[in-house]
């Protein structure tokens, strides 16, 4: 269904009891699942089912495309999706409402690890859109020239210290294409990094929302051991004549096609988006919006990859401390609470005297 309408995810609805009224309308909603982790999880499943079977009935049926392991292999299309949650394929539901301030979706986005957030109307409850990470970057970026976002985006990246610096996911261009997408699956990760083998450097990198041309094209699919990942990102596909930023005032446009399937607004997948240590925070969110990117690779002068930055990194960086954490604030936050006179100890805002 997700394919056919052309949709990144889908919320999961729970099902209930009718009659008990006491249950309110939002509460029908319990979490949220994306295409590509779908296809992954099958994919996961069917080497698996593969590997203990004694006859090669499962390669045939790879052979012909994903579907056909879905509708072939029960114990794969048969599974229900309250049981993907076994797998950690769910994302849960933190919905925000229209009259909620950016600062509370920062914080939601910050302490959880959410490709988006479900906006509901304030009075029925009903579901009517979402909030994407890139939003809510656009959206920092409006504050520019601001002094308190200034003095947090107008530092350099070597200033800062990024998960991704030490989780880089990443695979030689000789290796396969499964090779690669077994690192999307382990390693939950939004994208992983190709390198030459002899020189490493970065030559381009198959993330998530690249596993759509895997489902479009059987042949790339039953290929994908053979295939390798230099050949896998050359490969001709919708994107590959897209332009790679986007120019004048069109943020809307491209942030709400982050949420297709067919997203012409992404860079192909032999331009990775890149930047380098000395540039700012602010080059970064810059460069990421304008190539609807969820991260960037930094890249040294030999553009060997060094480590990656993810929007929720770079949105990190401006939320809000939790009070309830052992964290000590950071960022813009740190900042506004030394200019009001408060700091943080042990997790607990506290005024100055």
């Amino acid at each position: 269904m997700l394919y056919e309408k052309d949709t990144f995810g889908a919320v999961i609805v729970d099902v209930l009891n009718t009659e008990t009224s006491s249950i309110r309308f939002s509460d029908r909603y319990i979490g949220f699942i994306s295409f590509p982790n779908m296809v992954l999880w099958s994919l996961e499943e069917c080497e698996k089912i593969r590997e203990d079977a004694a006859d090669n009935h499962i390669k045939d049926i790879e052979n012909q495309g994903l579907f056909s392991i879905l509708d072939r292999i029960p114990q794969i299309g048969q599974t229900k999706v309250g049981e993907l949650a076994k797998s950690f394929l769910w994302e849960p539901f933190f919905p925000v409402r229209l009259n909620d301030t950016i600062l509370h979706a920062l914080l939601l986005l910050s302490k959880h690890r959410l490709q988006v957030l479900p906006v509901m109307q304030q009075l029925d409850a009903a579901l009517i859109g979402f909030v994407t990470q890139n939003a809510l970057v656009q959206l920092l970026l409006q504050s520019s020239e601001l002094e308190w976002f200034n003095n947090v985006a107008d530092k350099n990246l070597s200033d800062f210290r990024f998960e991704g610096q030490e989780h880089l996911s990443c695979v030689f261009g000789d290796q396969t294409v499964a090779d690669a997408l077994k690192l999307l699956w382990q390693n939950q990760t939004c994208a992983v990094a190709v390198v030459d083998r002899q020189t490493k450097k970065l030559i381009g990198n198959v993330r998530n929302s690249d596993i759509y041309n895997l489902v479009k094209n059987d042949d790339l699919l039953r290929n994908r051991k053979i295939l390798t990942v230099e050949e896998f990102v050359h490969t001709k596909t919708d994107k590959t004549d897209a332009e790679p930023t986007i120019k004048h005032d069109h943020g809307t446009n491209h942030t709400a096609g982050s949420l297709h399937l067919k997203n012409s607004f992404t860079s192909r997948m032999d331009s990775p988006v890149t930047n380098r240590a000395n540039q700012t925070l602010k080059q970064v969110m810059e460069h990421m919006t304008q190539t609807n990117s969820s991260f960037s690779f930094l890249i040294n002068d030999n553009e060997q990859v060094t480590g990656v930055i993810t929007v929720r990194d770079v949105i990190l960086q401006f939320a809000p401390p939790c009070v309830n954490s052992s964290i000590g604030g950071g960022g813009f936050f740190e900042l506004a609470l030394e200019q009001s006179g408060c700091r943080i100890n042990n997790g607990t805002i506290i005024r100055n005297r």
